[in-house]
């Protein structure tokens, strides 16, 4: 079996004293492709850099919500910039979206939106990040329509909630949220929704998975969070390998 991580840090600090390790051991239980997402004008700069050092590692840009008091006046405009420049090496716009735990909720919509805007004059898919901001990507979707579709990272949410972005093109990302016995509500939506909507991710060095709380994550727990899957999905062990993986390549153009 193969699989893509389509959404960890490999260029985080956490992973630098030993990184060459940290991937070999992903490879070791069939992660062969990393789709490192920009967080930061300065970050997305570095990733082309990254990408090239790097076999399997695909990238995007993107002003992370998370980091706004980080992004100054004019940063998205020379992200927008580096965008068109380095169009050929981009699978995606992102990490980009809505966090209703950080200030200027009127300002990361605004973002949001362009970010949105930028897809579409590229021809690219999204990476959208949210938490506790459904209605408020809905309402950015409706106010610019996404016409590549992406990935709605880190998914949780209700059935519903699935059903909404799938129609508007997106695919859900599974991650270590599956692995959290609480998640009910998360894992019966994604137990539902057609198999190929899903994709795999971890957020490495983020969003540790169960029994690994206070730890790094690494993108070789791949493997765990998708045996979490096949535990709440119908379709066969090989069946839900060979399609997240199409999905994942589908999406990204990989």
């Amino acid at each position: 079996m193969v699989f893509i991580d389509t959404h960890c840090h490999l260029d985080f600090d956490e992973f630098k004293g030993d990184f060459q390790n940290y991937v070999y051991r992903a490879t070791q239980l069939g992660v062969h492709g990393f789709v490192v997402p920009g967080i930061t004008l300065e970050q997305s700069q570095a990733l082309v850099g990254f990408k090239q050092h790097n076999q399997g590692v695909y990238i995007a840009f993107g002003l992370h919500p998370y980091f706004m008091v980080e992004h100054q006046d004019g940063d998205f405009e020379q992200l927008k910039s580096l965008a068109f420049e380095h169009r050929e090496q981009l699978v995606a716009i992102g990490e980009c979206g809505i966090d209703a735990s950080i200030e200027d909720i009127e300002k990361q919509q605004t973002l949001f939106v362009e970010h949105i805007k930028l897809a579409n004059e590229l021809s690219l898919p999204l990476i959208v990040h949210h938490r506790q901001s459904h209605h408020l990507i809905m309402q950015a979707f409706k106010q610019v329509k996404p016409k590549w579709g992406g990935v709605i990272h880190a998914f949780s949410g209700s059935l519903q909630q699935a059903q909404a972005y799938i129609k508007l093109g997106f695919k859900l990302g599974v991650g270590g949220t599956i692995t959290y016995e609480r998640a009910n509500k998360t894992k019966q939506a994604l137990a539902l929704v057609p198999l190929d909507s899903l994709v795999l991710e971890t957020d490495a060095p983020s969003m540790p998975l169960a029994g690994y709380q206070g730890q790094i994550n690494l993108p070789e727990r791949l493997k765990a969070v998708f045996d979490c899957l096949v535990a709440i999905r119908s379709e066969s062990e090989s069946e839900i390998a060979k399609q997240v993986y199409s999905s994942s390549c589908s999406l990204f153009n990989i």
